[in-house]
């Protein structure tokens, strides 16, 4: 017979293998273990203890047990439409995937203008003044996302005036108290020139390269983000939530467990 803690561990492992629980997201507590399974909370520690030992999982302190990247070829995998995925941000993400991250700001500036995108054949406009960030984002020193954020400045006032190493949607929400009602996001794919003017990824050869548009809404047609994103195509995987649990939480007002 197998002790507790192993068939817990075990429980815990398939969930990750099977693609359930995928990397990033968070493993359940000790507390919520010791509920599930009615053992002890030294039996729920080294459940936890247990499959970080075993390099599934990550503790990381005051947060909680997030599930670690296994994939032989190291892929990051993101999920479209995942609310929880985009609050956590870019860099906490690669924290609990166990990589190190690096942001290189090329430029912060506010632009008077407005500016907009075609989402899904439908144009989305933000007025100005515009917030306009371009970072590229890294992971153990490899440049992986070029990205390029708008944010509206009417919406979220002196936001330039805060640090671009943060999640911006956290922001949103706990700073400016507004409610996200929906992300509207449009996933393609090009093949990036090594001599390309907008090639920051430093590769010799040509490099396929996902290209994610998106908008983020606060309340129907008001645009608060706009956001156009270049992720390296073989470093990427992305998979897509087709109902996101968010506009459930929204409309019920109560968080669905």
């Amino acid at each position: 017979m197998k002790p507790k803690f192993v068939k817990i561990s075990d429980w815990i492992i398939e969930k990750i293998r099977s693609g359930e629980w995928l990397p990033g997201d968070k493993v359940p507590s000790e507390n919520e273990l010791i509920h599930t399974f009615g053992v002890s909370n030294t039996t729920a520690r080294k459940s936890l203890q247990l499959i970080e030992t075993k390099g599934y999982a990550q503790r990381i302190k005051g947060k909680g047990t997030f599930v670690l990247n296994k994939t032989e070829d190291h892929h990051l995998l993101r999920v479209l439409g995942s609310i929880d995925a985009t609050r956590r941000g870019f860099d906490e993400g690669l924290k609990v995937e166990g990589f190190q991250p690096k942001t290189v700001v090329l430029e912060k500036t506010i632009l008077d203008h407005g500016i907009s995108t075609e989402i899904s054949g439908k144009h989305y406009i933000m007025e100005g003044p515009v917030l306009k960030v371009h970072q590229l984002r890294y992971a153990d020193d490899l440049l992986l996302k070029d990205e390029t954020k708008y944010i509206s400045i009417k919406l979220c006032p002196r936001i330039n005036m805060l640090s671009t190493d943060l999640s911006y949607f956290k922001v949103y929400e706990d700073k400016y108290n507004h409610k996200i009602s929906d992300i509207k996001q449009n996933l393609s794919t090009i093949i990036l020139p090594p001599d390309d003017q907008a090639n920051n990824f430093e590769v010799r050869e040509a490099l396929p390269v996902f290209v994610l548009d998106s908008v983020v809404l606060c309340q129907p047609g008001t645009v608060l983000e706009l956001e156009k994103s270049m992720y390296r195509g073989d470093k990427y995987k992305f998979a897509i939530i087709a109902h996101p649990e968010y506009n459930e939480i929204v409309n019920s007002g109560t968080k669905k467990v």
